[in-house]
């Protein structure tokens, strides 16, 4: 009597627990953005599933969640034969299509042809159209005209041209139009961006953090770069070009010193950056930069709900754009910038970095020595 009394009162703890949890309920909706993120298993059955799995729902105090395939059979569970969950999902590999079109495009002289771009992602043209809109919010011909336009657009500045000779050369027919562009792609004002940082002197240093590889770089006015990566050659290669024509100067030991405390800081972003920053953009990206370092830490807001607060309910993918051309990670915090339904999405440093950074700041936590 006392031992089925204990087994229905962990079962109904185990019901409670999984209720309780987020992930229930993306079960319950079947959620393919959830897809890969965890899996679920099911005591009675002995299978477990990706969480957009079509298979009947189970009973809350039946389920276990883990955080891989590996994981759930580990924990003596077989995949579910009906939604294969050790295979891609239809939304990664969709995802994963669409990534290789981009590529192809961008590193071609001119724009494949549709059925081309169709062929190599295994689809029907009319159909990898459609996917390809709704993943960009643009169409192959469009993106290519974006693509080709801002490589044009860098080189010509690059090279020394004016401003005026740069947006003819890129293809623009209006000078409005491309400053409205140049924004976007360069990050800054294009004569801000042909200036390269001349006349100036920066010092920057490369090391490791919990989160990857980590550039730091600060100018005369404070700091001016905080970038995350897995590369650290990529990551000095996008330094150099964005600051071409800068003196730029190796760390001595007390910038390496500085480097440590901004390293402190991104392992622990609750501690806050006691350090002046040099925030180099547009007039609308330092309205959306400076209403992001207002975001508290421990929390998100939505780009809509950022878009609100900066006036311009209307500008949620300008705002979107600002987020992504962001040059100093953590310290302007656009991870803390989440979809309007609570869902992770785009982040310069990578959505794994942007996670990492969301659950020590809500845990409270620090990384690293």
């Amino acid at each position: 009597m006392v031992s089925s009394v204990k087994h229905v009162t962990g079962k109904a703890a185990r019901a409670a627990a999984v209720l309780q949890d987020p992930r229930w309920a993306a079960v319950l909706a079947r959620d393919p953005a959830a897809d890969g993120r965890f899996y679920y298993s099911v005591d009675s059955t002995g299978v477990y599933c990706r969480p957009s799995c079509g298979a009947r729902r189970p009973r809350p105090e039946h389920v276990r969640f883990h955080e891989s395939c590996e994981a759930a059979e580990r924990a003596g569970f077989r995949p579910c034969r009906r939604c294969k969950p050790r295979l891609a999902s239809a939304q990664t590999e969709a995802a994963a299509r669409v990534v290789a079109a981009c590529r192809l495009i961008e590193q071609s002289d001119t724009l494949p042809h549709l059925a081309a771009l169709a062929a190599q992602a295994g689809l029907s043209p009319a159909y990898f159209h459609r996917l390809f809109k709704a993943h960009t919010g643009l169409t192959p011909r469009e993106y290519a005209a974006r693509a080709c336009r801002a490589a044009r657009v860098r080189e010509a500045l690059a090279d020394g041209a004016s401003v005026t000779e740069a947006f003819h050369a890129a293809g623009y027919g209006s000078s409005g139009r491309f400053y409205e562009a140049a924004r976007e792609v360069l990050g800054m004002e294009p004569r801000v961006y042909r200036a390269g940082g001349r006349n100036e002197r920066i010092r920057f240093a490369i090391g490791e953090c919990s989160l990857g590889s980590i550039l730091v770089a600060q100018s005369e006015r404070g700091i001016c770069a905080i970038s995350l990566g897995d590369d650290p050659e990529q990551l000095l290669r996008d330094f150099q070009r964005r600051f071409a024509r800068a003196e730029l100067i190796g760390g001595d030991a007390e910038f390496e010193r500085l480097v440590a405390r901004v390293v402190a800081f991104v392992e622990a972003p609750r501690t806050g950056l006691d350090l002046p920053l040099d925030i180099r953009g547009t007039a609308f990206q330092q309205r959306v930069w400076q209403a992001l370092r207002a975001v508290p830490p421990g929390t998100t807001v939505s780009y809509a709900e950022l878009a609100r607060r900066i006036g311009m309910p209307r500008a949620v993918r300008a705002v979107g754009a600002a987020c992504g051309a962001n040059p100093i990670a953590v310290a302007i915090p656009c991870h803390r910038v989440v979809r309007s339904d609570g869902e992770l999405n785009g982040y310069r440093w990578g959505i794994a970095r942007k996670r990492a950074l969301l659950e020590r700041e809500a845990a409270g936590e620090t990384h690293g020595d």
